[in-house]
């Protein structure tokens, strides 16, 4: 592995829990890393300390099979050969777009730097804009800009601090794709960091979703979402609730009562034996709700967002249970209606009962 993280801790002096807590994870030559989760839960602090800008208390970092950090070691961030790219873009605003991506490059020739600097501008799509001072650029240009300047000395490893946070959504997104497609086409490795879901979705190989220093689940997106680890990473990724449920056997087969009917035919489903009585709850994403105007099941409308192609409604069966479901925009129907739904759920995702 190009990047390997074990059993990571760090402390900060006068905090008796460690900001991040034994935590794993790899990455592979030329692929990208994302690490998301809710505001403080750590992974800034990991970021720092892969940066070497913050001492371990615990574990070690590798970098190209390399120690970086670790007991008795720690290799000043400058040795690392790492590029950062921040959430400010840190810009020098006196100084061209092309002094600016050169600033690391003073150990190269003239004539080297000068290459240097046409080929990450070339590499960020930003041909003939050395001569331009970053006040002239659009928000995603001055990003581009950071992202040419930390490309430029060839670093082992980049690592980007909420790279987008200062762009519109849309532009975030977007600009996430061509991020993804640049350092692709540079073979970089990468670790991100976001809050934003999206985002590392579109750029991301591997995601790490964190929460109060731990590192939930390592993966790539789709698992992630079908297949989250932890009742938390099924919480924090994509929309959805939990509902009680009750796994029963019959012959061969799972069957799993739920309060919209029995479902069946689902792979990946635990034995009964795996939860007191079989009872557990069962996540329902808003993309395993159909609505079916024929369907027994009948639900109210509770608050609907629109979405551009679809609605995202929240939904309330007559027991009281919330459902949330993914319903085509042409589907508009008001707060207060009732609409059939009907399960499509091809695979179970199951936890422990919680009791209210």
């Amino acid at each position: 592995m190009y990047l390997d993280v074990s059993g990571l801790q760090v402390t900060y002096p006068g905090r008796t829990e460690p900001a991040v807590q034994g935590v794993s994870l790899s990455l592979r030559a030329g692929d990208i890393g994302v690490l998301i989760g809710p505001s403080g839960c750590g992974k800034t602090t990991l970021l720092r300390a892969v940066a070497g800008l913050e001492k371990t208390s615990g574990g070690t970092i590798r970098l190209a099979q390399q120690v970086v950090s670790g007991e008795g070691t720690h290799t000043a961030p400058e040795q690392r050969r790492i590029g950062m790219v921040f959430q400010d873009y840190a810009l020098f605003p006196h100084m061209t777009v092309g002094h600016n991506v050169a600033f690391g490059l003073a150990h190269l020739s003239a004539a080297e730097r000068t290459q240097r600097v046409q080929e990450a501008l070339a590499l960020v799509g930003l041909d003939g804009h050395a001569a331009r001072f970053p006040h002239e650029l659009s928000g995603g240009q001055q990003q581009r800009v950071a992202l040419a300047r930390a490309l430029a000395p060839q670093p082992q490893l980049l690592l980007l601090d909420e790279p987008f946070s200062n762009l519109d959504v849309d532009l975030r997104e977007r600009l996430a794709h061509e991020v993804r497609l640049i350092l692709k086409a540079a073979n970089i490795t990468a670790l991100l960091v976001t809050h934003d879901q999206l985002e590392a979705f579109a750029i991301g190989d591997r995601i790490g979703v964190m929460d109060r220093g731990h590192l939930q689940q390592w993966d790539d997106a789709y698992t992630l979402y079908h297949r989250p680890a932890t009742r938390f990473v099924a919480e924090f990724i994509g929309h959805g609730v939990f509902a009680p449920a009750t796994l029963e056997q019959n012959g061969q087969q799972i069957l799993v009562r739920t309060p919209l009917g029995v479902l069946s035919d689902v792979e990946e489903c635990p034995l009964p034996s795996a939860f007191e009585h079989g009872q557990c709850d069962v996540l329902l994403r808003a993309d395993d709700i159909v609505h079916d105007d024929h369907a027994p099941v009948q639900a109210q409308i509770m608050r609907k967002a629109f979405r551009g192609s679809e609605f995202l409604y929240t939904l309330q069966l007559q027991g009281g249970q919330l459902i949330m479901a993914h319903v085509p925009s042409h589907h508009d129907h008001k707060v207060g209606e009732w609409i059939g739904i009907r399960p499509e759920v091809d695979h179970v995702v199951t936890f422990p009962r919680l009791t209210p």
